[in-house]
């Protein structure tokens, strides 16, 4: 008697579709556990719920792409499926974290929340821009590929003092991405940084994303574009080498340093940026950018006691039961919504 193939006939239930070569490839390349901290690596899903315009559909691709690699880059969806059926696939992934996006009819809305129990914390986007809107406002735009093969490094600004609930959120972004050993953490894997800054007087959350670049000081700008990019220069009307280091126009001297910026690395990161010597160091915003205001945390995974705001006038609809009510009418639905053109289940595990 033939055996089905692995990943043919039949799927049990209506959770997301993840083919059973891309599952293995997955679970052999990210393990559960990290090998030098001994910790449970964070894994996030980033999806939406209900109707969303194109401009959010791109933003929860940016999204996906902050939580890179531990997540799914191109998770496909179909609307039938409810919360349940991402949470039953989430367990046997190890996914950790869900991030929520769905449009009620006043204002974006993200949900974070932590799996399998909660708690889930709503926040109201009020203005976002998206990775491509960022870029062509900059005149030379920085986003290498390869910064997305390590997490970002998460800085968080101006919760302390403030108590609950911001001090559990406090811990949510903590743990949505691995830790780091600051003994044995490799400079060259630290290539991004996500910045949440809470602003007391707005009473927001600013929502930034950054790529970090080293740059040694006191090297000429010529040095660093011929170490960099391997490629021998245009000499042809130059009658010796050192007129190219040092002809008018060509940069010959090194660029001015904030001293402020610069550091003494502990390792080599690559051939420019050197233990021996300073570097400075840069941060360039890659998007996208969100400005987010906490309205509500519930004790379970999206359901359960309101715990912010305390009080709650009964009788009345929020905004955010609106928009789950419009999530129950979502998740009992037996149409099919036509998949993405780039909606195929793929992850960055590497």
């Amino acid at each position: 008697m033939r055996h089905p193939k692995p990943g043919r006939g039949k799927r049990r239930g209506r959770g997301p579709r993840i083919p059973a070569a891309v599952l293995r490839k997955q679970q052999a390349a990210a393990p559960n556990v990290d090998q030098v901290t001994g910790a449970k690596i964070p894994k996030s899903f980033v999806f939406s719920r209900g109707n969303i315009p194109s401009t959010l559909r791109h933003l929860q691709q940016d999204l996906r792409k902050v939580m890179l690699p531990y997540t799914a880059l191109n998770l496909k969806e179909k609307k039938r499926n409810n919360l349940k059926d991402f949470l039953n696939v989430a367990g046997p992934l190890g996914v950790t974290h869900f991030m929520i996006l769905s449009n009620p009819k006043s204002l974006p809305h993200l949900r974070m929340a932590k799996t399998p129990q909660g708690p889930t914390y709503t926040f109201q986007i009020e203005e976002y821009a998206l990775a491509a809107d960022i870029a062509n406002s900059q005149k030379r735009p920085r986003c290498p590929p390869g910064i997305f093969k390590n997490s970002p490094l998460v800085v968080l600004s101006g919760f302390t003092g403030h108590g609950e609930p911001y001090t559990s959120l406090v811990q949510y972004f903590q743990y949505m991405v691995p830790a780091i050993d600051p003994n044995t953490v490799k400079l060259a894997t630290c290539q991004r940084v996500l910045l949440l800054k809470y602003d007391k007087e707005k009473g927001v959350v600013d929502f930034r994303h950054y790529s970090i670049k080293l740059q040694p000081v006191g090297v000429s700008r010529k040095i660093r574009k011929l170490m960099q990019n391997y490629q021998v220069p245009d000499l042809r009307d130059l009658k010796d080498v050192s007129d190219y280091m040092t002809k008018v126009g060509y940069g010959s001297e090194s660029e001015v340093d904030d001293e402020a910026a610069t550091v003494s690395l502990v390792s080599d990161v690559d051939k420019l940026n050197r233990a021996s010597r300073k570097s400075a160091v840069r941060l360039q915003e890659i998007g996208p950018r969100m400005t987010m205001r906490l309205v509500k945390v519930e004790s379970g995974l999206c359901s359960g006691d309101v715990l912010y705001p305390v009080s709650v006038v009964k009788g009345e609809q929020t905004e955010e039961e609106t928009e789950g009510a419009e999530d129950d009418e979502f998740a009992d639905g037996s149409e099919d919504e036509p998949e993405d053109e780039a909606s195929q289940d793929d992850t960055e595990d590497e």
